[in-house]
């Protein structure tokens, strides 16, 4: 079988590249990066099946299920979903793999797809369960976040962050016990950052609003903020209206 991995970090991509080189008969064609990178293999490599990140820039993979054109590949999802999601998969009978990938789990999942080969109806009616079963808004909000210690790849909850920092061209993932590096630059996280509970209050830093313990007033347009484990930050004059709608909350 011809396999396309399609995920935004870099490193889910080689893991599962490395995981996918152990089974027989399955070979890696390709990898993408985004949903519109992704339609683009697709279309160009012709997988027998796909690896589908769901929550991903550009384009997400809700959006990928639903513009797949014919010869329709076998989609397995890959998620870092939550207990609910994942309830949700399991209860319109969809295939899927929760990251990080256990072996036993990958090789059932490569099986299942084999068989569903060569059967188009069954395959559609795959992808349409996939599409239905979770809206892209609240898989945002589940996703991991990824921060390395060492040779080390950590996966945080959001709530477990305080605050992401950046400091020339290193990116701090701050929690309550230590600091992670990211693997993406402070834009890139804002982007991928869909819930109102972080909010930048610097060019330099972004914060988890339900962390922050402490508003000192510097000036009229100045503020001193301090997170639950003491960090203090400034918010610069062009972002304090931002963290002054806390007061009203």
């Amino acid at each position: 079988m011809r396999a396309l991995i399609v995920d935004d970090e870099p490193i889910a991509r080689r893991v599962l590249r490395e995981e996918l080189e152990e089974i027989p008969d399955i070979q890696v064609v390709g990898e993408a990066e985004d949903g519109k990178d992704a339609l683009d293999k697709i279309d160009d490599l012709l997988p027998d099946v796909v690896f589908l990140d769901l929550q991903m820039p550009v384009m997400s993979g809700f959006e990928v299920v639903s513009q797949i054109r014919e010869p329709l590949p076998v989609v397995i999802v890959v998620t870092a979903f939550d207990r609910h999601a994942i309830e949700a998969f399991e209860a319109g009978a969809i295939d899927y793999l929760l990251k990080p990938i256990g072996e036993t789990r990958l090789r059932k999942a490569v099986e299942r797809a084999r068989n569903m080969r060569g059967r188009p109806a069954e395959v559609v009616a795959h992808l349409d369960r996939i599409a239905a079963a979770v809206e892209p808004s609240r898989a945002a909000k589940t996703r991991k976040i990824v921060g390395r210690n060492g040779e080390d790849y950590v996966f945080l909850d959001a709530d477990e962050v305080l605050a992401f920092q950046a400091e020339r061209e290193l990116v701090w993932i701050v929690t309550s016990k230590q600091r992670l590096l990211a693997t993406q630059s402070l834009r890139l996280i804002e982007e991928r950052l869909v819930l109102a509970d972080f909010q930048r209050v610097h060019r330099n830093a972004i914060v988890n609003v339900n962390h922050i313990r402490k508003m000192s007033a510097l000036s009229s347009q100045r503020w001193l903020i301090t997170l639950s484990n003491s960090l203090q930050l400034t918010v610069s004059k062009r972002l304090a209206h931002r963290i002054r709608g806390i007061l009203h909350w």
